[in-house]
């Protein structure tokens, strides 16, 4: 299983999560997307849309004033 990274610091809600959604679909399923984000409001979005869809969100961290979500695709 491939782990794929996502960096969208800098960017503004909506932005990270639906970058986040776009890039779920060129994930295989059962691969992790590793998406790194600085929107404080990604804290909420980001699980609301892993919930969504039906991933699992593996963990969520924050690292070096960055919130770190790792989903894998459902």
């Amino acid at each position: 299983m491939a782990e794929t990274q996502l960096n969208l610091r800098g960017l503004k809600c909506p932005l990270p999560a639906l970058k986040t959604r776009k890039a779920l679909r060129g994930v295989p399923s059962g691969d992790v997307l590793v998406v790194t984000c600085t929107d404080p409001l990604a804290v909420i979005d980001i699980p609301a849309l892993v919930n969504e869809t039906g991933h699992v969100l593996e963990d969520q961290a924050e690292e070096d004033g960055a919130l770190v979500f790792r989903i894998r695709k459902g």
